[in-house]
C-alpha cells in the first residue's frame, strides 16, 4: 500500500468516527470518539515515519 494511500484511510475513519458520534448518538460519546481519533492519529504517525526510513533506507 502506497503511503498516501493508507494516510488517506485513516483521515477517513477519523471523520466517521466524529460523523457516527454527532449523528447517532447526539455527542454523547465525545470522550470516547476523541480517544478513536487520537489512537488514528498516532497510527497514522507511526506508518508515515515508517514508510519514510523504508524510502530513505532504499
Amino acid at each position: 500500500m502506497k503511503p498516501i494511500t493508507g494516510l488517506y484511510i485513516i483521515i477517513i475513519l477519523m471523520q466517521f468516527i466524529t460523523l457516527t458520534n454527532i449523528t447517532l448518538f447526539k455527542g454523547e460519546w465525545n470522550g470516547i470518539a476523541i480517544w478513536l481519533s487520537t489512537g488514528l492519529f498516532i497510527a497514522g504517525t507511526a506508518f508515515y515515519l515508517l514508510n519514510r526510513k523504508q524510502k530513505v533506507s532504499e
